[in-house]
């Protein structure tokens, strides 16, 4: 990015208006996450009408697995991206190149280990996770093929950040768009006409991200990137790979969090409900996080905006960007709640037309939601704490909803008052009302001292 590039995004940070600001920052960002969510949701689709309702239990037991290789890619990709930056506007040239270079050679190391780790005991890994008899041979068939392309996977996602640390945004949302587009046009190929059940959806994923990846690859080695990594820049450095580690591992850690979280709910779910449980959870999960992609973009948007301004002293835009925050992503959360309670029997049937899951599963999707609308104001309370530098408040209200409440209710619940597996599902409106209450009041005090910094001024 050039220096007049740089001016022109400060000037718009400070002085551009803050609605229309947070529109184009949360675009970009929301289009690529909506483009991702609609090929989790439509795989899911597709693996329950072409497979069966029990392939969709494999798939929640498999995907956690998936999501703790996202998170060494998120580690490696975050941690590397900042190094970069740093460089960059240090003009660090060559400096930049080498942490480049290690966060490439870092990823195949961490990816392929940890591919050879599973492959190894991927039934053991499975059961972990919560595999029943039944759900076993789905959720084995889909990640031993993830397992195997798993270089490729992690290299697409780890490299995104080090694409957006060069400033280069539009290139970032295209990789992304790319393999999640790819692979929603693949997967019913694979799927239905192939005949490859789970299997060719998880071959679908890797092809779609191997594309993905050497598209990234093209660009990197095109001239268009600032960046230029050459075979002596792949040499490991330990200080480096130390730094890169060191500030990628929160990532890592929230990453892994949500792993503890979904061995102790399919484990619970298991205990309690067996497959269909596991089944209708993983069903509910996927739509919950599909609806709520925007209020994610909608921080993302939040954070170069709140924390420019705060940096430059403009308090009183950082309250108007968390103010125009909130109302935008409780709008968001609301409506997304509507859709959810008016319609849930048409959500569930069209991942499955086993009428047992549809109905119980309709009943589980009202209940799972019903606390929902208050989902916006978690999301910006901790993305306020990680834009204005307060490290500890932004963990611990990354980890509050799902790790620190949510996690220990779904333990304790059922078995109080024989509530079992309807205590699991009263979790989550219970989780979402605690988590809001304790970000409310952090939030609160932190923006009253915002205020005096305002009358200060």
């Amino acid at each position: 990015m050039s220096i007049r590039s740089v001016i022109y995004m400060s000037n718009r940070l400070k002085e551009g208006k803050i609605s229309k600001l947070l529109f184009n920052l949360s675009l970009p960002a929301t289009t690529a996450m909506m483009v991702n969510g609609l090929y989790n949701v439509s795989d899911t689709i597709f693996i329950g009408k072409g497979v069966g309702a029990l392939a969709i239990g494999g798939l929640a037991i498999a995907f956690p697995i998936q999501m703790l290789i996202m998170g060494f890619a998120q580690m490696v990709g975050i941690g590397g991206a900042s190094a970069i930056s740093r460089s960059l506007g240090a003009e660090k040239k060559e400096k930049a190149d080498e942490f480049a270079g290690n966060s490439f050679f870092s990823i195949f190391i961490l990816s392929g280990l940890f591919a050879i780790f599973g492959l190894i005991f991927t039934d053991e890994l499975l059961t972990i996770f919560g595999a029943t008899e039944k759900l076993l041979p789905y959720a084995k068939d889909y990640i031993t093929i993830i397992f195997y392309g798993s270089v490729f996977f992690s290299f697409a996602m780890m490299s995104n950040n080090i694409i957006r640390a060069e400033g280069n945004s539009k290139v970032a949302m295209f990789a992304m768009i790319l393999g999640a587009g790819l692979n929603i046009i693949i997967d019913p190929i694979f799927i239905f006409l192939l005949d490859f059940g789970i299997k060719g959806a998880a071959l679908a994923t890797i092809i779609a991200q191997f594309i993905s990846f050497c598209y990234v690859l093209y660009y990197m080695y095109s001239g268009k990137s600032s960046l230029k990594v050459k075979p002596h820049h792949l040499i490991p450095r330990i200080n480096i790979i130390k730094e890169i580690f060191s500030v990628g591992f929160s990532a890592f850690a929230r990453s892994s969090t949500s792993t503890i979280f979904a061995i102790v709910v399919n484990n619970s779910l298991r205990i309690y409900g067996g497959d269909i449980a596991i089944t209708i959870f993983g069903i509910v999960n996927r739509v919950i996080a599909f609806l709520f992609m925007p209020i994610v973009g909608v921080v993302q948007g939040m954070q170069p905006i709140a924390g420019f301004n705060y940096g430059a002293k403009e308090y009183s835009r950082v309250k108007e960007v968390i103010k125009l925050s909130i109302i935008t992503s409780t709008t968001i959360a609301i409506l997304g709640w509507i859709i959810g309670e008016s319609i849930p029997h048409i959500i569930i049937r069209a991942f499955t037309d086993n009428m047992n899951i549809v109905n119980e599963g309709s009943m589980v999707f009202r209940i799972v939601i019903a606390m929902i609308p208050l989902l916006g104001i978690q999301f910006v309370g901790a993305t306020v704490f990680q834009s204005i530098g307060k490290a500890k408040p932004a963990l611990i209200l990354s980890l509050l909803r799902q790790f620190i409440i949510l996690t220990p209710l779904i333990l304790i619940l059922p078995k109080i008052y024989n509530l079992e597996l309807f205590g699991i599902w009263l979790s989550f409106p219970i989780a979402d009302i605690l988590a809001s209450i304790i970000t409310i009041s952090l939030l609160k005090r932190e923006v009253a001292k915002i205020n005096l910094n305002v009358k200060s001024i």
